[in-house]
């Protein structure tokens, strides 16, 4: 590990010591291997003038819910050390009660809730702490010998804690093994199974100290050996997972496969190692204490969840959803499971870091990780819990669902991908136009280039969408041309086979290719964007209004073939939605010229007068794919603001 502190921008930064305090908590957060997803704490202790005038010795620790990749100065909790100090000093001190002593002692309320390991920060005599969950310190103190294994690397440069519940306690026991002990011989603290601390009175002698720490640790692993594996792909299987996962935990649920070398080499190794439980006990909130083992089902890793906490608890707590957060798939790779795809890729990350750790320390002796009470106590800890609730509040209503979306780069397509992404989904765009893949790009969309007749180009867009996200819940099928007016007699053979290939049979196949993973879906649904055209078509379309009736009477066909598997099948017959691609200013101009009307006038022709839009289609898609059509299958709706010819 490099120290990427930079001298030029540390300069601009030196007379606030905050400012600071955010530089190097973001040098840290930076390095996965230090900090994973808002693990990690930071602090700077500074003194503050207050309302009188007065200066206050104050700690400036890191706010629940920050991560310290992205954290800035509000990130940080400014708390009177004094309340601080002389808490460390009582015998006892509830957790809860702890939290909100910290909450009255800070100096600004809006400030987010101060690390419940504040007090900790403040008792080690230095104005900068910096505290990692380093994967390479973690992964040698989770062995047998594992406290002799850390002595060799670090000597008596630095303190060595046994493990501790964090919280009051930690600090406590902190204090009290530090009473009367020199601070300035130390370069940091190893908490053994959880972490590691370094201090300094200057923001980079803390933050390097950390670097080089790490670094030391880093070289007893570097060369161990890390299994390896090519992955085999089952889509069905991993489909199947999904939905069995999603189904213990009542929700849907976004299904990340690695199948990475690393993974399928981690998931090929006897399958106890990976039952031991996490890297460390912070993880077990994202993670749970272990993870489904692909072979052995859901109901048994429900089971043998329900024992683990009936074996723990205390008669007074409530049993956690027995849902695993991961699963180890011999032959194959890892899963990781999330409401949304930011959850699910939070656990994936942590899975990376924890199968190195574990093969590590397998290899220096055998992984052992904290035992199943210790781990039982960090889930079921009611500071952990309170986080799990701020995290909570009403979800979205297509939340962790899986949505394809055709002809998705412009027009209703682009609204609908928009709008269900919106709504929660992860979103897989298809379109001709690469610019698709521009514009649908993150953890929860995927632009791809297809084109949609070309049958493998299909299949292959399908299996891209399931093996990104796990699955496939809504379809909507929208993408289509518009052929330039012909009367029958005019009418070209190329353009008739066009319009009926592209309009029509690609359909067919995109349907066909997403029916198997639709029946395993959750509330799965079908939106056939189809036209005015069908109920009221016009003359010189009869290749567009031809393909869209069949498209109309395909999606009928479908409802009822699909419906005792509980997939719905629903269409819209969209009408002059002008701002498309096709519609340009000047053949909307055109248009509204040959019926004698403004532009505004054209765009509003229909009975209520009102202006149809492509997100006034979308929202309709959103809730056909939503729980308002649950029991709906087989409808023809019209988006036209009325058109007196289909009415």
């Amino acid at each position: 590990m490099e120290s990427q502190w930079n001298d030029a921008e540390a300069a601009a930064l030196q007379a606030d010591p905050l400012r600071l305090r955010v530089y190097t908590s973001r040098l840290l957060g930076r390095e996965p291997s230090l900090v994973l997803h808002g693990g990690g704490n930071t602090s700077v202790k500074a003194s503050r003038p207050n309302l009188f005038g007065d200066e206050e010795e104050l700690l400036f620790v890191k706010g629940s819910g920050w991560d310290l990749a992205t954290i800035e100065d509000r990130g940080f909790a400014p708390v009177r050390m004094e309340t601080l100090l002389r808490m460390a000093k009582l015998e006892t001190l509830a957790d809860a009660d702890m939290v909100r002593a910290q909450k009255a002692a800070m100096t600004n309320p809006d400030a987010p809730a101060p690390s419940v390991e504040a007090i900790l920060h403040a008792i080690i005599p230095y104005r900068y702490v910096d505290h990692t969950h380093a994967d390479a310190v973690v992964a040698l103190t989770n062995t047998p010998d594992g406290e002799a294994r850390i002595r060799e690397v670090y000597g008596d440069r630095v303190l060595y804690i046994p493990y501790v519940m964090p919280g009051f306690i930690l600090a406590k026991e902190v204090y009290r093994l530090t009473q009367g002990v020199d601070w300035h011989q130390y370069e940091g603290m190893v908490l053994l199974h959880h972490g590691i601390f370094s201090f300094g009175d200057d923001a980079k002698t803390a933050y390097e100290r950390m670097i080089q720490l790490v670094t030391e640790a880093e070289r007893q692993v570097e060369k161990l050996p890390l299994a390896a594996g090519e992955a085999a792909e089952d889509l069905g299987a991993l489909a199947a997972l999904r939905k069995a996962v999603g189904g213990k935990l009542k929700a849907p649920v976004i299904a990340r496969w690695d199948r990475s070398p690393a993974a399928v080499g981690f998931a090929n190794l006897a399958p106890d190692v990976s039952q031991r439980g996490p890297l460390t006990p912070d993880h077990v909130i994202q993670t749970k204490r272990v993870p489904l083992i692909v072979g052995s089902d859901v109901e048994a890793y429900e089971a043998a969840y329900r024992a683990y906490f009936d074996r723990n608890t205390d008669g007074k707590l409530t049993c956690l959803d027995p849902a695993p957060r991961w699963a180890v798939w011999p032959g194959h790779g890892t899963v990781a499971f999330g409401t949304s795809a930011k959850k699910a890729d939070v656990i994936a990350d942590i899975n990376r870091h924890t199968m190195k750790a574990i093969q590590w320390a397998e290899a220096l002796g055998g992984w052992r990780a904290l035992s199943e009470k210790d781990i039982f106590e960090v889930e079921y800890w009611e500071l952990e819990q309170a986080k799990l609730k701020l995290g909570g509040g009403a979800s979205l209503p297509l939340q962790g669902k899986v949505a394809l979306v055709t002809g998705a780069a412009s027009g209703i397509g682009k609204a609908c991908a928009e709008r269900l992404r919106a709504h929660g989904a992860a979103v897989v765009a298809l379109d001709l136009n690469a610019g698709v893949a521009e514009l649908f790009n993150g953890p929860d969309a995927l632009g791809l280039a297809c084109d949609l007749t070309d049958r493998a180009a299909l299949d292959e867009a399908v299996a891209t969408t399931v093996r990104t996200f796990g699955g496939l819940d809504l379809l909507v099928c929208n993408h289509g041309i518009f052929p330039d007016g012909r009367s029958i007699a005019d009418l070209e053979d190329a353009l008739w086979s066009k319009s009926l290939d592209v309009n029509l049979t690609s359909h067919v196949y995109l349907l066909r290719a997403c029916v198997p993973y639709l029946e395993q879906g959750f509330t799965p649904a079908v939106v056939v964007i189809a036209s005015k055209n069908v109920p009221a078509p016009g003359p010189g379309q009869a290749a567009y209004s031809a393909a869209k009736a069949g498209l109309t009477q395909v999606a009928r066909v479908a409802a009822l073939e699909l419906g005792p598997k509980g997939i719905r099948v629903n269409v819209l017959h969209p009408n002059a939605v002008f701002d498309t691609a096709i519609w340009t200013d000047a053949v909307l101009a055109d248009r509204a010229k040959r019926y004698g009307m403004t532009v505004a006038q054209y765009k509003t022709n229909n009975v209520m007068g009102v202006e149809v839009t492509s997100r006034d289609v979308a929202e309709l898609a959103c809730a056909m794919a939503g729980p308002l059509f649950a029991k709906t299958t087989g409808a023809q709706l019209p988006v036209d603001g009325g058109n007196d010819r289909v009415i």
